[in-house]
């Protein structure tokens, strides 16, 4: 019974000046709706990020310059230029016959270059690979042929272009055998590689992407001689730990490493990659809801300070219900809900806000070609409720303790 008059009075209250209520709630709508749209879409983001990197394939071991803990990226990945892996790693993985299970291994030497044809210049991302790099990315080619290893050790000026810079550099002319201008280096186009599904990873992409043999690609065109990263693919999935185990060992002998401590190269496997993007993006999602949160501590601020102008406007009544039997847990409960009340209403308005920006930014990413999952967990509708409850009372017990100690004959005296 108490309850339900009090749920009454809060109503009624919130009625009496419906944009004082409004201002009250903003902030809780606000707050609540960001957390729901970065619960939203950061688990479609990580979502699509885990699809792309599981399309590559799962028996895939990357080995990348610098060292790490098994659960931590290497330093590179920050962008971070490491240059102790070379061509001397890949040929000394490629020829050691105690690495069972490999297909196929391609080194990886990128840049960002200067392309031009005719009228037509762009900056696009160069990736330096050799003959094995169609099997290792699990890709295929739309026209044309790939590298052949013969390609690679004769440096040939010899490009296959992602299908944007395709069609960026030739609309609808034939591109095989035509030339590009790469840099300072002609060009003689050899292939078309097939679209791929639109990647969360931006231009880098193998769409925005051309593609020269590795050796070329150092010594002609980016001018280095060291290693992004290798990439090998593993015959099996059960095999993925031995040869990680052969592999280190191979790259320890090679870099004249006796003390695991001091490796200079990090070897990794899919499920590592996995779980780290998985960190990565969990470290992104929490950060984000911790600046949402601002905006509830000012709802929550702003609820409080209408809570103690609303008690200082109604002493009387406070003061007449005292006179008539009611105790100061009824006045305390009186308040409190009425706290909670309007907080409840912002969460409530928030969730829907939040859901129906999330859904509307789904909608939008799919029409610009990225897999993208609409993803509403119903946790995250559980937790947004408890936040606007919690803000509810965690605002509202100073207010409402005010209105309680209230005493009958100051209050009836007050003026």
């Amino acid at each position: 019974m108490y309850l339900f008059n009090a749920i009454k009075f809060s109503q009624k209250n919130l009625l009496a000046d419906k944009t004082r209520s409004f201002l009250t709630i903003l902030g809780i709508i606000i707050g609540i709706a960001a957390v729901i749209i970065i619960m939203a879409i950061g688990s479609s983001a990580q979502r699509l990020i885990l699809k792309q990197v599981e399309g590559i394939g799962s028996n895939l071991i990357a080995v990348v310059p610098g060292a790490s803990k098994d659960n931590e990226p290497p330093a590179s990945v920050y962008g971070i230029v490491i240059k102790t892996l070379t061509n001397k790693d890949l040929e000394a993985i490629e020829k050691d016959k105690n690495i069972q299970g490999i297909v196929a291994i391609t080194g990886y030497s990128n840049g960002t270059v200067k392309v031009n044809r005719n009228d037509v210049e762009e900056n696009l991302s160069l990736m330096g690979v050799n003959s094995d790099y169609l099997e290792v990315a699990n890709t295929e080619m739309e026209k044309g042929n790939f590298f052949l290893e013969k390609d690679d050790s004769g440096l040939e000026k010899n490009v296959v272009l992602g299908s944007n810079v395709a069609e960026k550099f030739f609309k609808k002319e034939e591109p095989l055998n035509k030339k590009i201008k790469i840099k300072n280096n002609y060009f003689r186009v050899i292939g078309v590689l097939k679209e791929e599904g639109t990647s969360a990873f931006g231009t880098s992409s193998q769409n925005d992407s051309v593609f020269v043999p590795l050796n070329t690609a150092q010594k002609l065109v980016l001018g280095n001689d060291y290693l992004n990263f290798i990439r090998i693919k593993i015959e099996a999935i059960e095999q993925i730990d031995l040869a990680k185990k052969q592999i280190t060992a191979t790259l320890r002998d090679q870099h004249n490493i006796d003390d695991p401590s001091k490796d200079d190269f990090s070897v990794k496997d899919q499920t590592m990659a996995l779980d780290m993007l998985k960190n990565i993006t969990n470290i992104i999602r929490y950060f984000l809801l911790a600046v949402a949160s601002v905006a509830l501590l000012v709802g929550g601020i702003g609820i409080m300070n209408i809570m103690l102008i609303s008690v200082n406007q109604r002493i009387k009544e406070v003061g007449l219900r005292k006179s008539i039997g009611a105790k100061n847990k009824d006045i305390l409960l009186q308040f409190l809900v009425e706290s909670i009340f309007v907080s409840l209403i912002g969460g409530i308005i928030g969730i829907i806000l939040g859901v129906l920006v999330a859904f509307l930014a789904a909608v939008v990413i799919n029409f610009l070609g990225y897999e993208w999952e609409f993803l509403i967990s119903f946790s995250s509708i559980i937790i947004a409720v408890l936040i606007s409850v919690s803000v509810g009372i965690i605002f509202g017990v100073y207010p409402a303790r005010k209105a309680s100690r209230i005493s009958p004959m100051e209050a009836l005296h007050y003026e």
